[in-house]
Formats: structure tokens, C-alpha cells, sequence
């Protein structure tokens, strides 16, 4: 699979510099921590959910939570697995391409006892999503999936936790448990791929909830513990894992209190304004500013709840050519005594050795999802996407 790879060969040689790469379920794990992209999640009790999955990955989703936790009742819990066991058969039935598959689970125990159901078509399973993810119950969990794989006799089953607990969130304990999450995440360091962020379960605990004109950067006490975790678990050292950004939850028209966030000139150059128009009375200017935020503050890729969020997840995630350029510059073998230099769109400073991790990370998304012609912009990307 690839990122783009929905859309035809030759759209894709007008829009890319360097395209991006292909990958499969069997790729180093650096390769697919980068590649998750907009993660879709769906509830595991769809009675078309192999439908449903083969219908996203020909949208351009290469990767899929199927929920067992939060988004079911206590109730269909059962029948979500029974569900599970004979979608994952149906899928098994022919070779199509399918996106990274995982399954969020509710409990350790799910983990080998849902492979042992899914028997042969377990083969489709990239890993499990681990909720409410802490130092006292992640060793259980990762102890599951690793008993899952010497089930399923997999090549390897990853891990997802997700970091939601209130302990993280309050003040008094955020510090211990997030040393304590680092010490059982680095203990499985070959089995995490990468680490989630329950943005909803931090407002939860204080009875907030972000409005479609607040990105999650805007409520102070979450932004504090995105840093916090992007600071611990996230670094750029050689120690760090990939940290993706929280779900969006919005995706029909609400009334407004704020401007648009999206500005007008870059789809007037384009000739499409109304696809502007679309993006804002679907409330989707404010996950194009969550998307850019995610990336500044150190996430990649974005957990989605609606399909209509993946396309611009990916359209911002592909590299710039002005991107690129700085990063080749700053990576140049004879550029490793370090230095300063003015970049080749001459409008910035790129310093060797400060800005070396970042033109590290920008290559390897560049790998992945590729890089942009210099003529070419988010506006043109997010077209081509939406047009398949």
C-alpha cells in the first residue's frame, strides 16, 4: 500500500516531487509508525464491516481501529467479537489490499483469545489498541499481545496504548506516571509502534469539551499534558516513540461564534472556492489548524472518526518542496561540521547541527507520503484526494 495510491499514477506524477513509498504490514516499524496516518476508527459491531474496510482502503485509509472499548455499550461486547471473528473471515477470502488493521480491546485477557478465534485470518491483524494505558496495567497488556502473537504464530503483532488515564492528566501524579509509562513502553520498545492521546478522556475529566472554533492546543490544561507527554516519550534522541494527534470530533455544520480559520487565497488560485466553502460548513477549517498544531508541537498522524477527516490528514502530512529542500541541505554529508546557510528559497536561516532532528523526521515523512512539486500545495493535494 501507499499513501496517494487511490488516486491514478499520472495525477500522482503531476503532483509529487518524489512519491511516496510503498509499504506493508511487514515494514520496519519506523517506516509504519510514520505511515499510520489518519487512523479511522470504527466500531467493531458494523455488520458490514469488511464492506466497509475494503471501501475506505479504495478511499485512500491505510490504517484502521476496530473498537471494542468506548465507542459500543457494556452490553454488545459479545457480539462485537463474534462480529470481528467473521468479519476478519470474510476478508480473508481474497487478496484485496487492506489497510493496517487493529482492534481496540477492553481487557489483557481479549487479546490472545480473540486471535485464537480469528485463527487462519488473523494474518490480517497488525496489532491491538490498548486503552486507559498506565505503568499498572500496560505490562499486562503488552504481556497479552506477545502471548497473541506466539498464537497466531505471527511474524509480529504491535502494540498502540493510549494515554488517557486521569492520573496523566493531574498535576500531582503526572510526573511518576508518566515515568512509569516510559519504563513499560521501553521495556516492549520492539513490540509499541506508536502511542496514542485520549484528548476526549483529559476534557472528560474536567467536564470540558472543545467546540468546532477550539482546536485541542486552545484548552490550556490538555495542551499542557500534550507537551508534557511529547516531552517524556517523544524525544528526538533516539528514545523517543511516534505520538500521534487526537481525534477530531466534529463533522457536521455548528453554529459559529469565531471567523473561519481557513483563508481564501490559496483556493482562489486554485480556482476552487468552493471546496473551501465545503471544508468550513463541514467544520473542517479547524482540524486543518489541529493537523498544523499536531505537527508543531512534535505528533504525526491523527486518530479520525469520520472518513471525511482522512484526506486532509494526508494532504498535510505530504512534504513541501521547500521542506524537503532545507532538510536535503541540512543533511548534506560534507554539512557535518555543522554551520549556517541561507536555504534555497533564500527565506530562512538553516543552522547544521539545532536543525538536524528535524530535517531527520521531515525525510523520513517524506518516505512515506511523499514530497510535493514545488508548484504544488495543500489545496491541490486535498483535491486530487477528495476527486477519487
Amino acid at each position: 500500500m501507499r499513501h496517494f495510491g487511490h488516486v491514478s499514477p499520472t495525477v500522482r506524477k503531476d503532483l509529487f516531487h518524489q512519491e511516496p513509498a510503498e509499504f506493508t504490514g511487514a515494514s520496519p516499524a519506523r517506516t509504519l509508525a510514520a505511515a499510520l496516518g489518519a487512523t479511522l476508527y470504527s466500531p467493531a459491531t458494523r455488520p458490514q464491516l469488511a464492506r466497509d474496510i475494503r471501501k475506505q482502503a479504495g478511499r485512500g485509509v491505510v490504517s484502521m481501529v476496530l473498537c471494542l472499548e468506548d465507542s459500543i455499550s457494556d452490553g454488545d461486547v459479545a457480539g462485537a467479537e463474534e462480529n470481528l471473528v467473521r468479519q476478519f473471515a470474510e476478508l480473508d477470502t481474497d487478496d484485496d489490499e487492506l489497510p493496517l488493521l487493529f482492534i481496540r480491546v477492553r481487557a489483557p485477557e481479549q487479546i490472545p483469545d480473540l486471535v485464537r478465534r480469528l485463527g487462519g485470518a488473523a494474518h490480517r491483524l497488525s496489532g491491538f489498541v490498548l486503552p486507559k494505558f498506565n505503568e499498572s496495567s500496560g505490562s499486562a497488556f503488552l504481556d497479552a499481545v506477545a502471548q497473541a502473537e506466539a498464537v497466531a504464530g505471527h511474524s509480529r503483532l504491535y502494540a498502540m496504548p493510549v494515554l488517557e488515564t486521569p492520573d496523566l492528566l493531574h498535576l500531582e501524579t503526572r510526573v511518576e506516571t508518566l515515568a512509569g509509562i516510559s519504563r513499560t513502553v521501553n521495556s516492549h520498545r520492539e513490540r509499541v509502534l506508536a502511542l496514542r492521546l485520549g484528548v476526549t478522556d483529559f476534557c472528560s475529566a474536567y467536564g470540558l469539551r472543545r467546540t468546532p472554533d477550539m482546536t485541542a492546543y486552545d484548552v490550556q490544561i490538555v495542551a499542557g499534558v500534550i507537551a508534557d507527554v511529547v516531552n517524556v516519550l517523544s524525544r528526538a534522541d533516539g528514545t523517543g516513540f511516534t505520538v500521534t494527534g487526537p481525534v477530531w470530533e466534529y463533522f457536521r455544520r455548528q453554529q459559529r461564534l469565531f471567523k473561519p480559520q481557513l483563508r481564501r487565497s490559496p483556493f482562489l488560485a486554485e480556482g476552487v472556492e468552493e471546496l473551501r466553502t465545503a471544508l468550513i460548513e463541514h467544520d473542517l477549517d479547524g482540524l486543518l489548524r489541529e493537523i498544523e498544531l499536531d505537527r508543531a508541537n512534535g505528533l504525526l498522524g491523527k486518530t479520525c472518526i469520520h472518513p471525511a477527516h482522512v484526506t486532509p490528514v494526508h494532504a498535510l502530512s505530504v512534504v513541501s518542496h521547500e521542506e524537503f529542500c532545507d532538510a536535503e541541505d541540512i543533511l548534506r554529508p560534507e554539512r557535518g561540521g555543522g554551520g549556517v546557510m541561507r536555504s534555497a528559497y533564500t527565506n530562512k536561516m538553516n543552522e547544521v547541527k539545532p536543525h538536524r532532528a528535524w530535517a531527520l523526521r521531515t525525510m523520513q515523512r517524506a518516505e512515506v507520503f511523499g514530497v510535493a512539486k514545488e508548484e504544488v500545495g495543500f489545496v491541490d493535494l486535498l483535491t486530487a484526494g477528495l476527486q477519487v
